[in-house]
């Protein structure tokens, strides 16, 4: 999982900027994004190791392109019906937490490997795939597409997949597994107890 994470934030944050495309576009909306972050990474070099700037630059620049609410449902799966609205927004809540965090320790990860932008795969007029590859260092290529639709508010991703792995259908099992346990509210208190475990600090262990 974290591999998959890694991989797809470092796709978000290393595509070149080709020529100027339709910021309304998914394929635009994307090379946007992307210059924009690449122009506060490179400027300010030491803020990947600020966690609290590094949360700051994903929540504003990287999260308001994601349909966090269709991606939780594909996450959740079924049981995303029988949810109440309460239910639905507090496992957003939490999945746009976790997401963030994860997003933001890769960060120490990043490399700028050489990313190609491939193509852009219409579905119909409100979904689209963003085709993309990425040469990896060790020379690895891999394959990562952003489904979007298009919303009220313009294109939002709402799945990435890499290399035939869904980051959304990759949850599935595990919350599938916590609901089985706990129903809806013990897996809102599972990733609601991650979150906040993450935002403790580590604490060393002294030698006596």
């Amino acid at each position: 999982m974290s591999r998959l994470l890694t991989l797809i934030l470092i796709g978000l944050l290393s595509l070149p900027a080709q020529a100027r495309m339709d910021p309304a576009s998914p394929e635009g909306l994307i090379m946007d994004t992307v210059d924009r972050v690449l122009t506060v990474v490179r400027q300010d070099k030491k803020i990947v190791s600020d966690t609290q700037r590094l949360n700051a630059l994903v929540d504003a620049e990287i999260l308001p392109h994601f349909d966090f609410t269709r991606m939780t449902q594909l996450a959740v799966g079924r049981p995303w019906r029988s949810a109440s609205n309460e239910q639905k927004a507090a496992l957003t809540v939490e999945f746009r937490s976790m997401l963030v965090r994860t997003y933001t320790r890769t960060f120490s990860d990043y490399t700028e490997p050489q990313v190609e932008f491939k193509s852009v795969r219409n579905l119909s007029e409100s979904e689209a795939t963003v085709l993309t590859s990425i040469r990896l260092p060790d020379g690895r290529l891999v394959e990562i597409g952003y489904e979007m639709r298009k919303t009220a508010f313009g294109w939002k991703a709402f799945d990435v997949v890499v290399e035939g792995i869904s980051l959304v259908t990759s949850y599935r099992n595990s919350f599938g597994d916590e609901i089985q346990r706990n129903g809806i509210d013990g897996l809102i208190r599972s990733l609601a107890e991650k979150n906040q475990a993450a935002l403790k600090p580590v604490s060393k262990v002294q030698n006596n």
